[in-house]
């Protein structure tokens, strides 16, 4: 136990420069007097670590002192560093340690990083769903919840979680649909009273279905042309490469790319307003203009 502590307090002084007394022997829930043997023994065992009294004092190591690094080349240290930071971001507040003992190798800044899974508007309900599904991935616990699928209908769920997947600026979940008797791609803003239902299961190892294709339930995609002004260029960017992109000699962006025709598909069309001309295929440039004339009459 003692080693642990020991080993513990030297990448804390490699990470803070100096710590008190009194804050390391609040971490370690051991009295002060302990924190200065520890330190009696860290010095004879040749770390140079030393006390300052007074106003801004506390335990210090000499600047020149580092750990040898021969075992990862910077480049890897860095990357480990954003993997392990970006864990602790998304709620596994138990690695904090671990960051100390990294962040002091690589001398990386410790708040580079921060994610919000909390939705525009969302109630304070909400706050804890990614952790809780997490959760039941791990445990492979079963989890109920409310959907809402891309047709805009609403179905009560009982899935066996399996992956959380990143894809396409949102997070879904993977996992066996017991509704549907497959698996499923799940968007986490659309699931709703997320619940564990205590049931535990056995990994099925259900394959990744494409995000656009029949697996999903969604039309096979094709092709749409769309015509955009070049005061929504900032959003064009958030969603498209750039090489689907063509600037035109009036200073519109065309933009060709495939997608399927759902209703998720119109919304995105009709959040531009008037900054946007569906080109092709016509019968979704017809629906769009029908939805915008109807959306008219609330206003007549």
């Amino acid at each position: 136990m003692r080693i642990n502590r020991l080993i513990e307090t030297t990448i804390i002084l490699l990470n803070r420069k100096t710590v008190t007394a009194r804050t390391l022997a609040n971490r370690f829930g051991v009295t002060t007097r302990t924190v200065y043997r520890d330190v009696e023994v860290l010095s004879a065992a040749g770390i140079p670590v030393y006390t300052t009294s007074g106003n801004g004092g506390g335990i210090s190591l000499l600047s020149s002192f580092s750990i040898d690094k021969a075992l990862l080349s910077r480049e890897e240290g860095e990357r480990l560093l954003m993997a392990v930071r970006a864990m602790a971001q998304t709620k596994f507040p138990e690695i904090d340690t671990l960051l100390d003992k990294l962040g002091a190798l690589f001398s990386a800044p410790a708040d580079w990083i921060q994610i919000d899974f909390n939705e525009w508007g969302s109630n304070p309900n909400e706050k804890n769903k990614f952790s809780d599904i997490r959760s039941a991935v791990i445990g492979k616990n079963v989890i109920r919840f409310d959907y809402v699928n891309a047709n805009g209908e609403k179905s009560s769920r009982s899935v066996e979680p399996e992956k959380l997947i990143f894809q396409k600026d949102a997070w879904y979940l993977l996992g066996h649909c017991r509704k549907r008797g497959a698996g499923r791609l799940f968007r986490l803003s659309r699931m709703k009273n997320v619940t564990s239902s205590g049931e535990r299961f056995t990994t099925r190892a259900t394959a990744n279905p494409s995000f656009q294709g029949q697996n999903t339930c969604c039309p096979v995609p094709e092709t749409l042309k769309l015509q955009f002004k070049d005061n929504v260029l900032n959003r064009l960017y958030d969603s498209f490469d750039e090489t689907f992109m063509r600037k035109n000699q009036d200073g519109s962006i065309e933009v060709s790319i495939p997608a399927a025709e759902d209703e998720w598909l119109y919304g995105y069309i009709m959040s531009f307003g008037k900054n946007v001309t569906v080109i092709e295929p016509a019968h979704i440039r017809d629906e769009v203009a029908s939805r915008l004339r109807e959306a008219a009459l609330n206003y007549d």
